[in-house]
C-alpha cells in the first residue's frame, strides 16, 4: 500500500516558518514527507532537514519521496520527544524551525492491517511504533472500567464515555476482544439508537481515544514543547498542527508559559523571581483551514496551527 498523507495547512505552516534558505529545520512527525518536502524546495544546497518519524512505513516513504534531496535531508526513526538528544547525536544543538503535524496519517487510518479504523475489521492494534508493546487490545481487554471510563472522556469527550466503558468490561469478562468490529459492536450497543443516526459513526471517538492512549500522545506533546522551544535558534520558529481540543490546549499553554512565565504576583511593582520570556507566540488565534482545503479534505476540519517565535539575543 502507498504512503498516502495529504499535508493539512501545507502553505500556512511553509509562510509561517519564515524559512531561511540556510537553515535547518526538523519535522518532527514526518509521516508521508509533504512538509518536508515543501521545506527543502526553499532550502539552498547548504540548508538542511531532519525528519523524525516513528512509524517504520513513514520512514520508507519519506526516504523514497525525498531521496532527490540526497544528503541535505537526514531522515531517523525516533520519536519527537526525543528530538534534542537525536538530533545531538548527529552534531545539531540548535535549528531554525520546527514542525509538528500531530494528526494520525491517512495512510494509517487507511491501512487495514494497522487497526486505527473502525471501518475494517481487523487486529485491535493503532501503534503507530511497531516496536512498543502496549497494543489496543491490551488497553479494552486489561485497564479498569474506571480508566476506560476516563480515557473516553477525556481524549474521545464521548458523552456515553461512562456506558461505552461498562459494555466493554461486561463483554470481555466472556471472551477477550480482539478486533475492531468486535470493538464496535460493543460501541454501538452502548448508544442509544437516536443519538447513533445523529453524531457520525458512534465508534469514531472511542476510537480516537483509545489511540491517543496507546501512543502517550498528549504526555509525549507536554513533555516535548519547552525542550523543543529550547532548541531554536533566536528568531527560529515553531509551527504546531493539532486536531484534538486537548492538543490544542496543550500547545497554547505552552506557548503562553514561554512568552511570559514570570511567577510573581500580580501586585509586585517589578519581577523577581528572574524568568525570562523565550519568545513571542505569532498566533494569538489559532490559524485555520481554507474554506478550499476543508472541501478537498474533509479530515482537515479540526485541524489548528499555531506559531511560536523564539526571542532574538540581546
Amino acid at each position: 500500500m502507498i504512503f498516502k498523507h495529504y499535508s493539512v495547512l501545507l502553505d500556512e505552516t511553509i509562510e509561517n516558518l519564515n524559512i531561511k534558505p540556510d537553515g535547518i529545520y526538523l519535522d518532527g512527525t514526518l509521516g508521508g514527507g509533504g512538509h518536508s518536502e515543501a521545506i527543502l524546495k526553499r532550502l539552498s544546497p547548504k540548508g538542511r532537514l531532519i525528519g523524525i518519524d516513528q512509524d517504520d512505513a513513514a520512514i520508507a516513504a519519506a526516504s523514497e519521496r525525498l531521496s532527490v534531496f540526497g544528503d541535505r535531508v537526514t531522515i531517523l526513526r525516533n520519536n519527537y520527544r526525543n528530538a534534542r538528544t537525536a538530533l545531538e547525536q548527529i552534531g545539531i544543538t540548535k535549528v531554525d524551525g520546527i514542525v509538528l503535524d500531530l494528526g494520525v496519517s491517512s495512510y494509517q487510518l487507511d491501512n487495514e492491517e494497522r487497526g486505527f479504523s473502525y471501518r475494517y475489521d481487523t487486529d485491535l492494534d493503532m501503534r503507530m511504533d511497531r516496536r512498543q508493546s502496549l497494543t489496543a487490545k491490551d488497553i479494552v481487554n486489561e485497564y479498569s472500567e474506571m480508566e476506560l471510563f476516563h480515557i473516553i472522556k477525556d481524549y474521545g469527550e464521548d458523552q456515553f464515555a461512562k456506558n461505552i466503558a461498562k459494555h466493554i468490561v461486561k463483554a470481555r469478562e466472556k471472551k477477550k476482544l480482539e478486533t475492531t468490529f468486535e470493538l464496535n459492536e460493543i460501541i454501538k450497543a452502548a448508544i442509544p439508537a437516536k443519538m447513533r443516526a445523529a453524531g457520525g459513526h458512534p465508534s469514531k471517538r472511542t476510537f480516537q481515544a483509545i489511540r491517543i492512549e496507546c501512543n502517550k500522545e498528549l504526555e509525549v506533546l507536554k513533555d516535548s514543547l519547552d525542550e523543543m522551544i529550547d532548541m531554536l535558534s533566536p528568531g527560529g520558529r515553531f509551527c504546531i498542527i493539532t486536531f484534538h481540543s486537548l492538543e490544542d490546549r496543550i500547545v497554547k499553554a505552552a506557548f503562553r508559559r514561554n512568552e511570559n512565565p514570570c511567577i510573581c504576583p500580580p501586585e509586585f511593582p517589578v519581577c523577581t523571581c528572574g524568568k525570562k520570556s523565550k519568545g513571542k507566540v505569532i498566533s494569538r488565534k489559532p490559524i485555520l483551514p481554507s474554506a478550499k482545503e476543508l472541501e478537498e479534505n474533509s479530515r482537515s476540519k479540526s485541524a489548528k496551527l499555531r506559531v511560536f517565535e523564539r526571542a532574538e539575543e540581546k
